[in-house]
């Protein structure tokens, strides 16, 4: 307040203590509307969703350099890379067990259709042995 009379000397005190609320309310206002401005404009151009996503990278990264545990970028690229061919030969013995499996599988139900095929095979084999036997017996009975 002391510089705010310095400033206007020639005003009473009361004035100046106006003048200064005014001020205030002035500089109040400004306040808002630039906060408001500014969070428009940070909306308008997605600020906060670039800073979340690059906060996120440097999380993922370890890049943060208040970070004590800062890790090489090739350490983890080759971590990365050992667990992705340990994946794929875990998955190599998946698919050749399903395979071998499927291989199984194939070789029963071609087992049981070729026995499902040899029962008719058999029964036309056992109606013609008795058909034969019944003629040998009746050839047997005219004979004697």
């Amino acid at each position: 307040m002391k510089e705010f009379s310095k400033a206007f000397p020639k005003f009473s005190s009361i004035e100046q203590e106006h003048l200064h609320q005014l001020f205030i309310q002035v500089i109040t206002s400004l306040h808002g509307n630039i906060e408001d401005e500014f969070e428009s404009l940070c909306n308008e151009t997605q600020v906060g969703d670039a800073l979340d996503t690059v906060e996120q990278l440097v999380e993922e990264q370890s890049l943060d350099p208040l970070s004590s545990d800062r890790t090489n970028v090739m350490d983890a690229v080759h971590n990365l890379s050992a667990a992705k061919k340990a994946e794929i030969h875990y998955l190599r013995g998946l698919l050749e067990r399903a395979e071998e499996h499927n291989r199984l599988i194939q070789a029963r139900v071609d087992l049981l259709r070729n026995k499902t095929q040899e029962v008719p095979d058999i029964k036309d084999f056992i109606g013609k042995l008795r058909g034969g036997i019944l003629s040998y017996k009746g050839t047997q009975n005219v004979e004697l």
